[in-house]
């Protein structure tokens, strides 16, 4: 069930959602500043390419600190608006019965959205 369910998130958009995270942190890694935004935007652009089958779950021996700090910063600069874009899609998604599942994972990203720093999409 889940490659057919990643099949079809490619098909109906999943695709150019995830290269548009990945472009977007390739850019941010040009400088260096942008580099562990960068990071963190691929690794969740690779995320929005296969969600389904695929958990979020805490990154064992991250440092909190750190984390914390740069997930004030990933929220302050555009994390809230990544988050609200996937609550949008996921309202979308629930109009019809047949986007319910791709609205249950517009719903899973949402949090790795918000706080991408110390978690892990596995």
């Amino acid at each position: 069930m889940s490659f057919l369910g990643n099949l079809l998130w490619l098909i109906f958009g999943g695709l150019l959602l995830g290269l548009s995270y990945i472009l977007g942190g390739l850019l941010l890694c040009l400088t260096i500043i942008g580099i562990p935004f960068g990071l963190q935007a691929m690794k969740f652009g690779v995320a929005c390419l296969t969600p389904f089958g695929r958990e979020l779950k805490r990154k064992e021996g991250s440092s909190e600190t750190l984390s914390l700090v740069f997930n004030i910063l990933w929220i302050l600069l555009w994390g809230w608006e990544l988050a609200l874009a996937h609550l949008a899609l996921a309202l979308l998604c629930a109009l019809t019965i047949i986007g319910i599942p791709f609205a249950v994972q517009h719903l899973k990203l949402v949090p790795l959205a918000l706080l991408p720093f110390g978690h892990e999409f596995d």
